[in-house]
């Protein structure tokens, strides 16, 4: 008996090391990661990605840390994608259509869909990515995509009330929203948001094309006298935030897994914080003294419709000869824009959200 006893206890301690080896090994050292985000410090995304390094670190028991370089300080803005291609950062956030052209698939996001809010457009774009899964993208692993409510025209000193108005307006515009400046009868001026106030203080430009966010995000109603809410024309810019190939692929499983569940959690915050920016930018505008915001008529408001679908259009038809099944994915994206609307939290809830879980944790 017991040398029955003494052989299941080396059988026991002989196969430990084995079973102990199951599964995957723990790292021997912290996972350090980078992630650069065009935003400035004070924005709310930016406050959302220091939020998002904090998960990660607390859910990976900190193990991942990751080190987060805002306002284009590690990769500028139209930058920051192929810094994530090349290694330059891990992670990144800026804005597709600062590198229009590379992204053809997702370029239909942009375009007029009628978007009615921040909240919706992220929700969308986020399903067509998933619905699509565009090649485009192979060169990184994404994580999720966040998109503006829809945008509107901003301008120093001269007043926009009718198409004509637009008439020798030079705007600044990226991507889609140039091509819709342009269709609207003004002139695009290519620049990120982060060039944008130098550029209208100096009168370099007019104005821009452009969501209310950036009256209070970036400043702009200390210089912005005039806001022309074209709603209905309803295009957005879809955001990106990926990690390079290689730094994902060598991720544990479990922190793979780990990311995944923050990513779809920080989806519906960052859909939240563009709804809150759609509503209080506008408040936070009329603070300033002889501000303006003007609603275009319902006749003028179908004039500018009208004028902008130019832009889809040209669109549809380039880059369905481009082979692109570009009937069926913008029927996906129309139907997405219905049911995301019909699930949407008021403007009120959003606000009331953002007050309680990311101004707390803003820059003071």
């Amino acid at each position: 008996m017991k040398k029955l006893l003494y052989m299941v206890l080396v059988i026991t301690l002989l196969t430990f090391p084995f079973f102990g080896s199951c599964g995957e090994e723990e790292p021997t050292e912290v996972i350090e990661l980078t992630y650069s985000n065009f935003f400035p410090p004070s924005h709310l995304h930016s406050v959302l990605v220091d939020q998002f390094c904090q998960e990660i670190e607390e859910r990976t028991d900190g193990w991942v840390k990751i080190t987060h370089y805002p306002g284009g300080s590690l990769t500028p803005a139209a930058g920051v994608y192929d810094g994530v291609v090349e290694g330059i950062s891990d992670i990144g956030m800026s804005v597709l259509a600062y590198n229009m052209g590379r992204f053809p698939t997702t370029e239909l996001v942009d375009l007029p869909h009628g978007y009615p809010s921040g909240w919706v457009a992220s929700k969308v774009a986020n399903d067509y990515y998933e619905k699509f899964k565009p090649d485009e993208f192979n060169d990184v692993h994404v994580l999720y995509f966040h998109a503006h409510g829809p945008g509107c025209i901003l301008t120093v000193d001269k007043p926009v009330r009718t198409l004509e108005d637009m008439q020798g307006l030079v705007l600044r515009s990226t991507g889609v929203g140039a091509k819709i400046a342009e269709a609207l009868g003004a002139t695009g001026y290519a620049a990120s948001q982060g060039e944008a106030y130098e550029l209208m203080s100096k009168g370099v430009i007019d104005g821009s094309v452009t969501p209310p966010e950036v009256l209070k995000g970036w400043n702009q109603a200390e210089i912005v006298k005039y806001l022309t809410t074209c709603y209905d024309v309803g295009y957005t810019a879809d955001m990106f935030v990926v990690m390079n190939k290689a730094k994902w692929e060598s991720l544990p499983d479990k922190y793979k897994k780990v990311f995944n569940e923050v990513c779809e959690e920080w989806i519906e915050k960052h859909a939240k914080v563009w709804s809150y920016y759609d509503k209080i930018a506008l408040d936070y505008f009329m603070t300033f003294p002889g501000r303006e915001v003007i609603s275009l008529s319902q006749n003028e408001m179908a004039r500018w419709v009208a004028a902008a679908a130019s832009v889809k259009n040209t669109y549809m038809s380039e880059k369905g000869a481009m082979g692109l099944d570009v009937e069926d994915m913008e029927e996906y994206l129309n139907d997405r824009v219905d049911y995301w609307s019909d699930r949407a939290p008021t403007a009120e809830e959003c606000v009331e959200w953002v007050e309680a879980e990311v101004l707390p944790d803003a820059p003071q």
